[in-house]
C-alpha cells in the first residue's frame, strides 16, 4: 500500500491574506510539505443571512490570494462542498499532521461545522490548532480584563509571513469547484466594492493619508460617509486586513499628522468592533433569542406587507427607502442610517428583529459577531443600553439637509423641492401634479403615521424596562460583558 504524503494544512475562513497571519507563520515551522484551503460550504451558502455579494467578496479575494502565491510557486485549494466531505477527501488523499486555523466567531452554521470537524480529526488523532482572531478571546467569562488583554493583542509584534519558507506540496487535487458553483459569484459587480488583500491596502492607505480628516463630520451623514468614512469594514470582515494592522498602522499615522481628531475617533471604533463580537462570542444563542430574556414577554405580530415594503424601499419614507435602495445597489450605508432602518422596522412598524436577516443579505460587511449584537442593541432588548428610536424625518433634515441622497436614490421625488422632499406625503393634489409625483401612484403613501407609531413604542418600550424581569436579566448581562467597577469606598464622616 503506498504511502500518503505528509502535509500540514491550513484552513481559510474569515482570514483571506497572507499578512500578519498566525496558521501561515505555523507552517514556515515546519518542515512537511503543506497545503492551504478554503470550503464554500452549501450550508452556509444556502443559509438565510447569506447573499451572493458576500460570497463574490470571498471569490475576489481568494483570486488576490492566488495571485500572490503565484509568486512563491504555491496555490490555495478551493472546494465547493460540505466541510465533513472536503476533509475526509483530504484525509483519502494525504497524511495530515497539522491543521491551522484562526477562530471563527461566525453563525450557528459554522459554529456547528467547526464542531463536527474537530470531532473528525479529533478521530483521525490529527493535531487542529485555532489562533485567537483580532481581540476576541474564547472561552471568556467576565471582562473584567479584556481591555488590557485587547491593547495587550494590539500592540503586539505582526506575524509577518515569508512565503518562501512554506513548502507548498504539489500532489494534484480534484476540484471541480468553478462548475458548480452559481455563476454570480463570478459576475463582475462595479457597485460594490472589490474583494482582497490589494484592495484592502488601498482604502486604509487612502484614509489615513487623507480622507480621514472628514471622517467625524461626515460619519452620519449618508451621501458624504461613503467618502469619509474608512469603508474597510468588509476587509476587516473577510479578514483582508487584520485588526491589529489597521490599529497599528493608524497608530503611526496619528503621530504623523497634525489632524488627529479623526483617527482618535477611528481607533475608538476599532475597539467598539471587538466589544460586539466578543458579546456574540460570549453569548451565541443571541442569534437566535432576545438578549434579554424578559423581553420574550413583548410580542409583535408578523406583518408581511409592512416586511414587503421595507425590503423594496417602498414604505412612502424617503430616507428608510433611500437607504435601503443604496443597500441592495451598493451593499453599504454607515452606521447611523443602519441603525435607524433597524430602529424603524421594529418600533414604527413593531417588527421582531428576528425578521432582518434582510439586513444580514444586504450588508456587504456582514460580520455575525458584530450584526446581532448590535440588532439587538437598536431593537431595545438589551434592556441595557439606552433605548434609541429614531425619527427618520428628523435624520433625514439633519443628515441629508439638501436632498441629494434621498434624490439619488428616488427618482419618483425629484421634482419636489427640498421644503417638501422629506415628508411628500403632505403635498396637495395640485403640487403632486406640478411636480410629477402622484402619491399611491408614483410613489407610496406612508405606510404608517411616524408621529404615532413612535408615541406607541415609545411608551410601551420605556414601560417594560422598568419591568423586574427585564431589571433581573440586566444585572446578569452586566456583569457578563461589561467590566466591573470597583466599589468606592466611603469616606467617613465627620464628627
Amino acid at each position: 500500500m503506498a504511502t500518503l504524503p505528509k502535509v500540514n494544512v491550513v484552513w481559510l475562513k474569515r482570514d483571506l491574506r497572507l499578512n500578519d497571519h498566525a496558521p501561515l507563520a505555523e507552517l514556515t515551522k515546519s518542515e512537511n510539505p503543506s497545503i492551504l484551503i478554503y470550503i464554500f460550504d452549501p450550508q452556509l451558502l444556502n443559509a438565510p443571512d447569506s447573499d451572493f455579494r458576500h460570497w463574490r467578496f470571498v471569490w475576489q479575494s481568494l483570486q488576490d490570494i492566488k495571485q500572490q502565491l503565484i509568486k512563491v510557486n504555491g496555490d490555495i485549494h478551493i472546494f465547493h462542498d460540505d466541510s465533513k466531505t472536503v476533509f475526509n477527501q483530504l484525509l483519502a488523499q494525504f497524511d495530515i499532521q497539522n491543521v491551522f486555523s484562526y477562530q471563527e466567531t461566525g453563525n450557528a452554521i459554522s459554529f456547528e461545522r467547526d464542531k463536527l470537524i474537530k470531532q473528525l480529526l479529533q478521530f483521525n488523532q490529527i493535531s487542529w490548532k485555532e489562533f485567537q482572531c483580532n481581540g476576541v478571546i474564547r472561552g471568556l467569562s467576565n471582562r473584567n480584563n479584556w481591555d488590557k488583554e485587547w491593547q495587550t493583542f494590539m500592540t503586539a509584534p505582526i506575524d509577518n509571513v515569508d512565503l518562501k519558507n512554506i513548502v507548498f506540496d504539489k500532489t494534484p487535487v480534484n476540484l471541480d469547484y468553478q462548475k458548480s458553483l452559481p455563476e454570480e459569484i463570478f459576475a463582475n459587480k462595479s457597485e460594490f466594492q472589490p474583494g482582497g488583500e490589494t484592495y484592502a491596502w488601498r482604502y486604509l492607505s487612502t484614509f489615513l493619508n487623507q480622507r480621514n480628516q472628514t471622517y467625524s463630520a461626515h460619519i452620519s451623514k449618508p451621501l458624504l460617509s461613503r467618502k469619509s468614512c474608512s469603508r474597510l469594514s468588509p476587509y476587516l470582515a473577510y479578514g483582508n486586513l487584520s485588526m491589529r494592522q489597521v490599529y497599528q498602522m493608524t497608530i503611526m499615522q496619528l503621530g504623523r499628522t497634525g489632524y488627529k481628531r479623526g483617527l482618535i475617533n477611528f481607533i475608538s471604533r476599532l475597539h467598539w468592533h471587538c466589544h460586539f463580537i466578543q458579546k456574540f462570542e460570549s453569548e451565541c444563542r443571541i442569534e437566535f433569542e432576545n438578549f434579554n430574556r424578559a423581553y420574550d414577554q413583548i410580542v409583535k405580530p408578523r406583518n408581511a406587507s409592512f416586511i414587503n415594503a421595507f425590503e423594496n424601499g417602498t414604505t412612502g419614507i424617503p430616507i428608510i427607502d433611500a437607504n435601503i435602495r443604496c443597500l441592495i445597489k451598493t451593499g453599504y450605508t454607515n452606521f447611523r442610517m443602519r441603525a435607524m432602518l433597524v430602529s424603524f422596522f421594529c418600533f414604527n412598524l413593531w417588527q421582531d428583529w428576528r425578521e432582518l436577516h434582510f439586513l444580514a443579505r444586504q450588508f456587504l460587511d456582514y460580520e455575525p459577531g458584530i450584526h446581532y449584537p448590535q440588532l439587538q442593541m437598536q431593537a431595545g432588548t438589551t434592556g441595557v443600553n439606552t433605548l434609541r428610536i429614531y425619527n427618520p424625518i428628523k435624520n433625514a433634515l439633519e443628515h441629508d439637509p439638501e436632498g441629494l441622497f434621498v434624490k439619488q436614490w428616488i427618482p419618483e421625488l425629484a421634482d419636489v423641492p427640498l421644503p417638501m422632499l422629506h415628508t411628500p406625503w403632505q403635498l396637495s393634489e395640485t403640487e403632486q401634479t406640478l411636480f410629477n409625483c402622484k402619491l399611491g401612484i408614483d410613489y407610496p403613501l406612508p405606510i404608517v403615521d411616524i408621529e404615532e407609531s413612535q408615541k406607541f413604542a415609545t411608551q410601551l418600550m420605556w414601560g417594560f424596562k422598568k419591568n423586574k424581569d427585564a431589571k433581573e436579566e440586566g444585572e446578569r448581562i452586566l456583569k457578563t460583558h461589561v467590566k466591573s467597577r470597583p466599589m468606592k469606598k466611603k469616606s467617613p464622616k465627620k464628627k
